[in-house]
């Protein structure tokens, strides 16, 4: 690696930032973050760069569409310190929530293609069972107490009050309400764009109006899996570039 930093081409921060819209400060952050190798210094202390930078600057923007600017900078961090394996842990992660995320998809569909249209409305459903409270739900579901709460502000969940506790009870349509925000979320969806799509499947009797979302939500997984392609390739191409 010390070798390429020495030799070839000297490029200034403008070299690197002409070519991808960048500005010449955003190429400095990326060095300091670790997303390139240190760059060299002239006897007045400006900064040099090399082909072999260029390749990294390449390399890290080709990762971030698909895992990422948080995981993308963690790898190129990694491959940066010569730890070669725990960068290919990160995009082994990427790609398993990826897969995930694609099992979720299909939960979703699974789920609605099941949804009875009395289940669907909402309004009795579970009525004359004890229900869960908000604890048990939240621990089911792997998130905390107050993100129902909140989703309950947005509309997103209805549940009933125990007449006696004045505790939240979830009746069965608010579990699978729950469940639905949840596979939602962890699909990029916001709150707001959430609530009037479980509105409109109380209300319409089935889960047609979410075709539109799942094939929507579908297009953005085959995206997500094709940037990770094209990041993989010019990752590779950088590590070989530093042997």
């Amino acid at each position: 690696m010390g070798r390429n930093l020495q030799s070839g081409e000297r490029l200034r921060p403008i070299d690197l930032a002409r070519g991808h819209g960048l500005s010449t400060q955003a190429v400095r952050n990326y060095e300091e973050a670790g997303v390139l190798p240190a760059a060299g210094r002239t006897l007045h202390g400006y900064r040099t760069y090399t082909p072999l930078h260029a390749r990294a600057l390449r390399a890290f923007l080709a990762l971030v569409p698909g895992h990422g600017h948080r995981t993308a900078t963690s790898i190129m961090r990694a491959v940066n310190r010569g730890t070669v394996d725990e960068a290919l842990r990160l995009v082994d992660e990427s790609h398993a929530q990826l897969l995930d995320d694609r099992r979720t998809l299909h939960a979703v569909e699974r789920a609605l293609r099941g949804l009875e249209p009395a289940a669907v409305s909402g309004s009795d459903a579970g009525s004359g069972s004890a229900g869960r409270f908000i604890g048990p739900l939240a621990g089911e579901l792997g998130i905390r107490p107050a993100t129902l709460r909140k989703w309950e502000r947005a509309g997103l969940v209805r549940p009933r009050r125990d007449p006696r506790t004045g505790y939240r009870v979830y009746d069965e349509a608010d579990v699978r309400d729950a469940r639905l925000a949840h596979q939602l979320r962890r699909g990029g969806y916001l709150l707001e764009q959430i609530a009037p799509l479980i509105a409109r499947v109380r209300a319409a009797g089935g889960p047609e109006p979410l075709e539109a979302t799942l094939r929507d939500w579908h297009g953005r997984l085959s995206a997500r899996g094709r940037a990770m392609l094209a990041g993989a390739a010019e990752l590779e191409a950088y590590l070989r570039e530093r042997g």
